[in-house]
């Protein structure tokens, strides 16, 4: 009986210490996406219906904002796949002096915000910025001749730079796991690198290649910051068009409707991200 007592107290507590973040939650999150929902499910007051959902996914700047999105979110992930597995592969298994600390470097680009790669980029490669201005100065160019940060490849280029430490760090984890012994015995073999790599470390870094890519692929669809600061012509993708309608347009109930269609794919990818870690091994990746 005592341990029926205790039990029951420990869940009474357990849901005190649930509440307040609940609170939270419904406060912060629950009840603007709630309004969200019901402006684009009821427009200025009106009754519930689905048209507008229709008159925005038939127009022409809604497609084109949801291609771009899906273009520019998949080269940047597939950018990062390749480049984050090229930087821990020669930091895992060709050691340097000070390797350690590179990669500690890479992760501050974690906790950086994304603007700041999008404003760099620009100071670097825009133009007026200084590569710019150094072969106008040398060669006596009349236009900048690198102009290709205006565009979708410097978006993704962008992306790809801040992104790629989510990469990264699954990768240098499960690199950790591989062991050199085995290695060594198939380089002893006569196994070039290539084959090494392809048939040892690729396997082993799959789950983690896939788990990163997942979650580059979900952080890409959402990018803001990157896109706004470049100000790439012709390029509009569902965030930016959220903005545009809600600030510039004040046409509220499109902007609710194009917001929700981004949350449902925002869910779509986050679930698909974390399958991949419960299938695949989120622990053997080094990811949560």
């Amino acid at each position: 009986m005592a341990d029926i007592a205790i039990a029951g107290t420990s869940r009474r507590e357990s849901g005190l210490w649930i509440a307040p973040p609940l609170l939270v939650l419904a406060g912060l999150f629950f009840y603007p996406l709630s309004l969200i929902v019901r402006q684009a499910l009821t427009g200025d007051h009106g009754p519930v219906s689905l048209d507008q959902f229709a008159a925005v996914i038939q127009s022409g700047l809604f497609v084109g904002a949801l291609l771009h999105t899906i273009e520019i979110a998949i080269a940047a992930s597939v950018g990062c796949l390749i480049l984050g597995f090229t930087i821990a592969l020669v930091l895992a298994f060709v050691p340097f002096p000070g390797s350690r600390e590179v990669a500690r470097f890479i992760d501050t680009f974690i906790a950086l915000p994304t603007f700041l790669a999008a404003l760099a980029f620009t100071f670097i490669y825009g133009s007026a910025g200084v590569l710019n201005r150094a072969l106008i100065e040398l060669f006596g160019f009349e236009q900048a001749p690198i102009d290709f940060l205006y565009s979708p490849s410097g978006v993704v280029l962008a992306e790809v730079t801040v992104y790629t430490p989510f990469v990264l760090r699954p990768l240098l984890a499960a690199f950790s796991l591989i062991d050199l012994a085995q290695l060594e015995v198939a380089s002893s073999l006569g196994a070039r690198s290539w084959r090494i790599i392809r048939e040892i470390i690729l396997p082993a870094a799959m789950p983690a290649l896939l788990a990163g890519g997942s979650l580059c692929l979900l952080l890409t669809v959402n990018e803001f910051g990157i896109v706004l600061f470049i100000g790439a012509k012709g390029v509009i993708t569902l965030p930016l068009l959220v903005y545009d309608k809600a600030i510039q347009e004040f046409d509220y109930t499109s902007a609710c409707v194009i917001a929700v269609i981004n949350v449902a794919l925002s869910l779509a990818l986050y679930t698909l991200y974390r399958l991949m870690i419960a299938r695949l091994g989120g622990n053997r990746a080094g990811v949560v």
